[in-house]
């Protein structure tokens, strides 16, 4: 029996490649998809091409109410999480790739989802490079206590810090170790340069976010000790392509429990 997917953001950049690999996967069936610009529409003419099918809603909310399985939301931060919340609520399993959520929004959806049985995977970030980001720099955080983070993004972007550098500090704190830096409540001149801070006390995690042109999206975590230096990077290109094997994976595991599990990695191997 095909996984019946709800699409959320079906005809943004990364939302098209998906609609292509999900409709040619003989395992899964796109019921319905949710697009402001596209609503009301059938979504393959939305997208260009012939009939498919396929309903376009202007929200989540209204797209729930086709029978379905899981929603893969691309949507934006503003609404993802009450997308997130009310597909819960509905029974239906959600893999999350739009990033910006909390630690906090993460609890609560995480508490929802135990109570209805439901799976919740959120990625923040699908490209194999950056779940690879995320397992080494967790990893090197249990050994390595001093460890900063930079994040490149594009001059335009008003958003900061990006959802994969948050949640990835976020992370980070709950594994380091205490730091041996300076505490920044006890330096002088402009501590604000210090970036900002992600967890509490000597094992937060602080973050640079610059806005450059060019960029897409970079993340960098700087790890220090005594003598030595380790650098994880990941830089994302400019097509959608990465996204879309690890969002269709995700799709066909995020079935397998109950509550929220973060970052790709967590069920790759």
């Amino acid at each position: 029996m095909a996984f019946r997917i709800i699409l959320a953001g079906a005809t943004g950049r990364v939302g098209r490649a998906l609609t292509a690999a999900i409709e040619e996967a003989p395992d899964m069936d796109l019921v319905a998809a949710v697009s402001r610009s596209g609503a009301g529409r059938d979504l393959g003419e939305v997208l260009g091409g012939a009939p498919s099918g396929v309903p376009v809603f202007s929200s989540v909310a209204e797209a729930l109410a086709v029978p379905a399985d899981v929603l893969i939301d691309y949507t934006d931060r503003e609404v993802i999480k009450a997308a997130t919340l009310a597909a819960i609520d509905a029974g239906i399993h959600v893999v999350i790739g739009t990033s910006g959520l909390t630690a906090k929004d993460f609890d609560e959806i995480d508490a929802l989802a135990r109570a209805k049985g439901v799976g919740v995977l959120a990625g923040g970030n699908f490209a194999i490079t950056a779940v690879l980001l995320r397992r080494f720099a967790i990893e090197a955080a249990k050994y390595i206590a001093d460890v900063e983070l930079i994040e490149y993004c594009p001059a335009e972007r008003r958003d900061a810090p990006s959802g994969t550098a948050r949640e990835l500090a976020e992370e980070l704190a709950e594994v380091r170790q205490p730091a041996t830096s300076w505490p920044v409540e006890e330096m002088v001149g402009a501590v604000e340069t210090r970036g900002g801070a992600f967890g509490e006390g000597r094992t937060e995690v602080r973050l640079h976010a610059l806005r450059l042109p060019s960029y897409l999206l970079a993340v960098e975590a700087v790890f220090a000790t005594h003598d030595e230096r380790l650098t994880i990077r990941h830089d994302a290109g400019f097509s959608p392509m990465p996204y879309v094997s690890g969002t269709m994976l995700a799709a066909r595991k995020v079935s397998g429990w109950t509550g929220v599990r973060r970052g790709l990695d967590s069920v790759m191997d």
